[in-house]
C-alpha cells in the first residue's frame, strides 16, 4: 500500500556553500578551513565544485520545475566576512541578495544556516570551536545576517556540530586531524552548543518574523546483540555522537546520565571532563525553550559492540566497499549484522533508523515544536552515457528504491504522531563531497563537471510526482 505524507509537507534540496559554490577566491571571498588542508592533500580541489556561485539561477529553475518547494543553502561566513570578523565584503552581500531574490522568483522557500564545515582559516587556527574568540565571532557575523537578510524566514544556526567536533578530533578526518582527543570533542560540542543558544536567544530578543533551529547528524546506534558489553557500548556511542547535543540544544540541560558515559569515555581514556559555566547552562535552557525547529540529518545506522583495544578509524573516502574500520577506544567497534545492505561507501541502508530517531525526538524532547529532514540521500558512483545529449535523463534506480524506503519511514513517523513538517534530499544537484571529492553523487540533477552541464536523473520526476501528490507510490 502506498503511503502519504502530511499536507502541508515541504519537499526540499539540501547543498552547503563550500559543496557547490566554487568560486572560492572570488569577489574577495576569505580562506577556510579547508583550503590548505585540500592542496596539500592534493586529491581534489573545492573548484568549481557546481559552480552554484554563478549558475543559482539554473538550479533554481529545475528546482521550481521538478518540484523542489524549499532549498537549504550555506551562507559562506568568509564571503561576509573574509577574516571572520571585521571588514565587511559587500561582494558577498550582495551575491546572497541575489540568490535569496531568485528563490523568491522561482516559488523556492530558503532554509539558510550560518555555519556549514567553514570556519574562516584565521578562527580555525585561533582553536576553532575551541576559541572563545571564534565564538564571539560567529555570534556576531549571525546578528549581521539577521538585520542584512531580512528575505529570509528559516534560519539554521549550525549544520551537524557532532560531525565536525568528532571528525576534528576524535577520527582526524576533518582538518586539524587530530584523533583520540575525546576531550576537546566534547568540549568542542558543548561550545558549539552554547554559541547556538546564544544566537537563537539574539534572535528571539530581536522579534524578527522568521524560525530558527539547529541540523544535527542522527545516525540511530543499536546494539550488535543483546549482551549487556554490546548494549553498553552502544549506549557510549550514542552519547558521543547524538545524546549530549539532543539534550543540550532540544531538552536545554544534560541528563545526569549523559553526563555519566561521557565522563566514563573521557575517565578510559585518561583525559578530562569538559567544563561548562552556570551562565551557558543558562542560555542552553533558555534557548531549548524558544527553538522552533531541529533538523535531523540521517544517512545510516550503526551496530556497537564491546571492544577493549585501541582506537582506530579507516575513512572510506573513494567508495571503496568493505573498507571502513571504526574502533574506539573506551567505547566500542561498529559492526553490522550480516543482512544489511550498504551503500559503497559502508553506510548502512536501514530506514528503520530514520524512524526511531524521528520518535525518539517526537517522545524524548517535546520542547522542540517542528521536525524536518534537512539531510537524507544516496551517493553512489553514476556517469554520464557516451555521445549524451542534453535531453538524456539518467537512469538511477537505486536512487528511486532508497528515497522510498526513506521517505517510507518518515511517513510512518509522521503517522505515529512526530511532527515532521518536511524533508530535503541530499543533495539538489551533484557536488563536492568533502572527503570523497567528486566520485559520490547524491544529486537528483546530475552535474558534469568539466563543463557544468546540468542533467535530469530520474528520481528528479519521480520526487516531483511525490512533491504534487504527497503520496510515496509503491
Amino acid at each position: 500500500m502506498s503511503k502519504t505524507l502530511p499536507k502541508d509537507f515541504l519537499m526540499g534540496g539540501a547543498t552547503a556553500a563550500y559543496q557547490v559554490e566554487g568560486a572560492t577566491k572570488e569577489d574577495g571571498k576569505g580562506q577556510v578551513l579547508w583550503d590548505d588542508f585540500l592542496k596539500k592533500q592534493g586529491r581534489f580541489s573545492p573548484d568549481p565544485a557546481a559552480d552554484f556561485y554563478h549558475r543559482y539561477d539554473e538550479d533554481l529553475t529545475l528546482s521550481e520545475k521538478y518540484g523542489v518547494q524549499a532549498i537549504r543553502v550555506s551562507i559562506a561566513w568568509s564571503r561576509i566576512f573574509p577574516d571572520g570578523a571585521g571588514e565587511v565584503e559587500p561582494r558577498g552581500v550582495a551575491y546572497y541578495h541575489k540568490l535569496f531574490a531568485s528563490c523568491k522568483k522561482h516559488g523556492v522557500e530558503p532554509f539558510v544556516t550560518l555555519h556549514h564545515f567553514d570556519t574562516p582559516e584565521r578562527l580555525h587556527l585561533a582553536g576553532d570551536w575551541l576559541s572563545q574568540e571564534m565564538l564571539d565571532d560567529f555570534v556576531a557575523y549571525a546578528k549581521f545576517c539577521f538585520q542584512e537578510f531580512p528575505e529570509v524566514k528559516y534560519w539554521i544556526t549550525i549544520n551537524e556540530p557532532t560531525s565536525m567536533a568528532v571528525q576534528q578530533y576524535t577520527s582526524g578526518t576533518f582538518p586539524p586531524s587530530e584523533t583520540g582527543r575525546f576531550d576537546k570533542t566534547f568540549q568542542a560540542e558543548h561550545n558549539q552548543m552554547v554559541a547556538h543558544a546564544r544566537i537563537v536567544n539574539e534572535y528571539k530578543a530581536m522579534n524578527l518574523d522568521g524560525k530558527i533551529g539547529i541540523v544535527h547528524a542522527l545516525q540511530t546506534v543499536y546494539p550488535y546483540s543483546n549482551s549487556e558489553g554490546d548494549q553498553h557500548a552502544a549506549a557510549l556511542q550514542d552519547a558521543l555522537e547524538n545524546r549530549l547535543y539532543l539534550d543540550g540544544t532540544l531538552a536545554g540541560k544534560y541528563a545526569p546520565e549523559t553526563l555519566a558515559l561521557v565522563k566514563e569515555i573521557l575517565d578510559k581514556n585518561n583525559q578530562k571532563m569538559f567544563t561548562s559555566t552556570t551562565e551557558e547552562l543558562n542560555e542552553l535552557d533558555q534557548a531549548a525553550h524558544q527553538l522552533d525547529f531541529v533538523g535531523v540529518n540521517n544517512y545510516f545506522s550503526k551496530w556497537l559492540r564491546e571492544y577493549n583495544g585501541k582506537s582506530e578509524t579507516v575513512h572510506n573516502g573513494t567508495g571503496a566497499k568493505g573498507t571502513s574500520v571504526a574502533r574506539l577506544h573506551g567505547i566500542g567497534e561498529e559492526k553490522r549484522p550480516d543482512n544489511i545492505e550498504t551503500t559503497d561507501w559502508d553506510w548502512a541502508i536501514y530506514p528503520r533508523g530514520m524512524h526511531d530517531i524521528l520518535m525518539r525526538i517526537h517522545d524524548n524532547y517535546p520542547l522542540v515544536p517542528d521536525i524536518y529532514v534537512t539531510e537524507n540521500g544516496i551517493g553512489l558512483k553514476e556517469e554520464l552515457p557516451t555521445n549524451a545529449d542534453s535531453d538524456v535523463v539518467i537512469a538511477d534506480p537505486k536512487r528511486i528504491d532508497y528515497l522510498k524506503k526513506y521517505l517510507g519511514a518518515v511517513a510512518d513517523a509522521a503517522a505515529e504522531g512526530a511532527n515532521v513538517k518536511g524533508y530535503f534530499i541530499w543533495s539538489l544537484q551533484d557536488q563536492f563531497s568533502w572527503t570523497n571529492g567528486y566520485s559520490k553523487r547524491y544529486g537528483l540533477f546530475f552535474v558534469d563537471f568539466p563543463t557544468q552541464k546540468r542533467y535530469v536523473k530520474q528520481s528528479a520526476s519521480w520526487f516531483k510526482k511525490v512533491s504534487d501528490t504527497h503520496v510515496i507510490p509503491d
